[in-house]
């Protein structure tokens, strides 16, 4: 929830920065000097966006993102990088200014982003047509082009999980120990697999080679670059809720360091009555009161509870569900029954590994036959890492920003839980529980009751179940949900029909705290509702990280 700036529903945009061009035959340490640094948190979110050009990425061991455009000589005035703050990181991405809006196209050049990345970052890079080249890995990187070549270049010390596919061109690989069998789709692992890459292009190329040291990085050539315009609030993403007037924008001189200095704190509450139990709705901003640490402050934006959502189910498939995959199924076709029309819905199914069964649609038809095909999966539970890989996935609409809710059913049963047979899982559960506390929606959690009696000492023992009973009901508190006890597969349905419900009282609320400060220190939030018996139930506060 502390967020530098609200993500699916309210998508702020705080900063928009002048990246200044530098000489890519500078070494490391004087561009350092010539271009822009951005102050960029450990194990923060990056996501680097370009239908305009290339993007050329390397990986660093310094803990600032450093980033520079560059433009041919033909180019027109008023180029620019829109810096997005987001969920513990930021979204970056180029945009034209006004000035070309009526050239020709052929007049119009390419702008091209180079950047340089911390190696504890989640990197994801997107281009139209663009080429994408990255040296060396960060904690994670999703690389994704529609037509654009793509070349990753890793370091003699690599230690990543690799998966490429490239549905019309062909994969290349000069790392003896990567290859293809039809050259469309590779899987492979170098070392220890500790790094994740995914890399897809439609009908580009994909390149896999060792980086050599002896040269310079990775970088664009560029000539005649120029120093692009800032543009002014027209390229600002529109929040989704009412949008406060007025915007905070910096103007950043070369070499600087950006720091956070317009952080919202978005809040995402369920109101009832207490007396009935029953959600509140049809309340307006006025009917809310948000204090900060005993001061009060005002609510900046707002979302009724009739706003819709982005709804992410979020399933446990393991192996254990081969025998009832067809209830889990019926119950996800109740819940898309039950939501409301305005709301997108997207399916992510889990074992080992997560996988996209359906992206977030209006398309109710589409989703429908996706879920009907749904099927269990190979490998343990890795909960934890498929829980973060959801939450990644609700940034990644920054066009069409909502609010997002995660809907997650699972047993609970993590394979890092002591005496739970599981491998291959990367994120332990604090960490897990720091990304919930600086999510911008909210996380529901369905714990599906699978104990059973044990038989031997290599059975799951009574203790893990525990475990991953409270663990699942601490991912809910924290996540500012509610947590739901589903006894037996025939209660699914009617869990996800009152999650449909709870989410139709559910308001969303931004404010900017005056204390800017980041010293990790607990900050308590209270919210008061003028109307007789009525009780705010979300997050408590946050951790100014």
């Amino acid at each position: 929830m502390f967020l530098h700036s609200s993500t699916g529903v309210l998508a702020a945009l705080f900063l928009l920065a002048v990246l200044a061009l530098s000489c890519l035959a500078q070494t490391a340490t004087s561009e350092a000097h010539d271009g822009v640094q951005i102050e960029f948190p450990a194990s923060g979110q990056l996501r680097i966006e370009n239908e305009l050009g290339d993007v050329a990425a390397e990986i660093w061991s310094e803990k600032y993102v450093y980033v520079t455009t560059s433009e041919g000589a033909a180019s027109s005035k008023g180029s620019s990088v829109v810096i997005d703050n987001r969920n513990r990181g930021f979204v970056i991405r180029a945009v034209r200014g006004p000035n070309v809006s009526g050239a020709s196209s052929a007049s119009i050049v390419p702008i091209d982003i180079t950047i340089k990345i911390p190696e504890s970052a989640h990197v994801e890079i997107a281009t139209s047509n663009g080429r994408i080249s990255m040296r060396g890995m960060p904690s994670s990187a999703t690389v994704t082009s529609v037509a654009g070549d793509i070349k990753v270049e890793f370091l003699e010390s690599a230690n990543a999980d690799i998966a490429a596919r490239s549905i019309r061109g062909l994969i290349r690989s000069e790392v003896p120990q990567l290859s293809s069998e039809n050259g469309h789709v590779l899987q492979a692992r170098l070392g220890t697999a500790a790094q994740a890459l995914s890399i897809n292009t439609g009908t580009g190329n994909i390149t896999l080679s060792l980086a050599n040291t002896s040269r310079h990085p990775v970088g664009l050539e560029a000539s005649n670059t120029k120093r692009p315009n800032l543009l002014g609030a027209e390229v600002a993403t529109k929040a989704a809720g009412t949008p406060e007037s007025g915007s905070d924008t910096q103007e950043v001189s070369e070499g600087d360091i950006i720091r956070v200095d317009a952080q919202l704190v978005t809040l995402n509450l369920s109101v009832i009555d207490r007396n009935t139990n029953r959600g509140l709705v049809g309340l307006t901003r006025a009917d809310f009161r948000l204090i900060e640490n005993c001061s009060e402050y005002q609510i900046l934006q707002f979302d009724s509870s009739s706003a819709p959502f982005d709804l992410l189910l979020l399933i446990d498939l393991s192996g254990s569900t081969r025998e009832v995959v067809k209830l889990i199924r019926a119950a996800a076709l109740r819940f898309v029954d039950a939501a409301r029309p305005s709301d997108r819905i997207g399916v992510i199914a889990f074992a080992g590994q997560p996988t996209i069964v359906s992206p977030v649609t209006l398309n109710r038809q589409d989703l429908r036959q996706r879920l009907n095909v749904m099927d269990t999966a190979a490998g343990g539970t890795n909960l934890y890492d498929a829980t973060d890989f959801a939450l990644s996935q609700s940034l990644q609409d920054t066009k069409n920003p909502r609010r997002t809710a995660i809907i997650l059913m699972s047993d609970g049963l993590d394979g890092n839980i002591p005496g739970v047979q599981g491998e291959g899982y990367k994120l332990l559960y604090q960490d897990l529980l720091n990304r919930l506390r600086e999510f911008d929606g909210v996380l529901y959690s369905l714990w599906l009751n699978t104990e059973y009696e044990t038989m031997s000492p290599l059975d799951t023992q009574p203790e893990a179940f525990d475990t991953g009973y409270d663990r699942m009901k601490e991912m809910a508190e924290t996540g500012g949900g509610v947590f739901y006890e589903v006894e037996s597969l025939e209660d699914l349905a009617g869990a996800y029909e009152r999650v449909v419900a709870d989410l139709g009282t559910v308001y969303s609320l931004a404010y900017r705290p005056s204390d800017k400060t980041r010293d990790g220190k607990w900050r308590a939030i209270k919210v008061n509702v003028a109307r007789p018996s009525a009780v705010a139930r979300g997050k408590r506060g946050y951790y100014a990280n």
